[in-house]
């Protein structure tokens, strides 16, 4: 008898592949490691240019860790997404990528991530396995479906590519690497608050404990607040960086602060969560933008 279709081995096509790597938190991540081997570059005088290939295996090794982590999230969360509309169609969760080559996918670009780490300096291969770990040990497999401090917890792997970045240039670190992390764990804060907020109904079908579904969504208003304004004086410890970059991130800083302000008296709670979750993506992308630029020629 000849073989049927449903007999022939699955596999997804390469944008598939791609999409379960999450390319929007790697792109975001990349973003800010390149801001960590930035600024250790400018402190250190290390030049980027006669060191190229240095700073390339930090970056790749970087993504890749990165990459790995969000693939091996998607297998571990593949019941969950099954349950939320707005996961139902990944390619880990409809049968496109069978879950074995899931696994794979995320187990082999961690490793090469980590070794293509270590090929700059075991500092910096040290700090890109405790955010794979922080990642998905212990938010995807643990914290994520047990309580809904998951947030913070996902947060410290978040923060932790500039710090990897920073890392790879000088193994010594530096209290701006410190600070650089302090600014992503703040910023991640009200940023995942407001996806939260605007797929609180997924979250809870799916019996996750995000912050919005547990504790509702005046509290995580309050909390989202209380982030933003720790945020303000975190990003002005870096005023040694010039009266231009600190006069952007104060404004940036207040203003979100301000829309943050809003929510309180704003009747549709879904649309201000929305504006928040904007304002994060520009906060973020204009702070680097901003950093890089008034350091270019130190």
């Amino acid at each position: 008898m000849e073989p049927g279709p449903l007999s022939e081995p699955k596999t997804g096509t390469w944008k598939d592949f791609i999409t379960l790597t999450k390319t929007g938190i790697v792109t975001s991540n990349f973003m800010t490691a390149f801001l960590g081997v930035w600024l250790a570059a400018k402190f250190t005088g290390f030049s980027l240019t006669e060191n190229f290939l240095h700073v390339f295996l930090a970056l790749l090794g970087t993504t890749l860790v990165i990459a790995g982590g969000t693939s091996l999230n998607n297998y571990i969360d593949r019941d969950i997404d099954e349950m939320m509309p707005r996961t139902q169609d990944r390619p880990s969760v409809d049968g496109r990528i069978p879950p074995n080559q899931v696994l794979w996918v995320g187990f082999s670009l961690s490793v090469i991530g980590i070794v293509l780490l270590l090929m700059t300096n075991v500092i910096s291969a040290v700090f890109g396995l405790i955010g794979l770990l922080f990642y998905v040990v212990l938010y995807s497999m643990w914290t994520k479906r047990t309580t809904s401090f998951n947030t913070a917890v996902g947060a410290v792997s978040g923060a932790m590519p500039p710090v990897i970045g920073w890392a790879a240039i000088d193994p010594q670190l530096h209290p701006v690497a410190l600070i650089l992390f302090l600014i992503l764990f703040f910023w991640q804060m009200p940023h995942f608050f407001a996806i939260s907020m605007m797929r609180c109904e997924d979250y809870r079908a799916a019996g996750i404990p995000m912050l919005p579904v547990v504790a509702g969504f005046e509290a995580t208003k309050r909390q989202m607040v209380l982030y933003v304004t720790a945020l303000i004086p975190v990003s002005l410890l870096l005023f040694k960086l010039g009266v231009v970059y600190t006069a952007f991130m104060a404004a940036l800083g207040l203003g979100w602060f301000a829309v943050g302000l809003a929510g309180f008296k704003m009747k549709d709670e879904l649309k201000w969560a929305k504006i928040m979750f904007v304002y994060s993506l520009n906060y973020l992308t204009i702070m680097v933008i901003v950093t890089i630029l008034v350091t270019f020629k130190m």
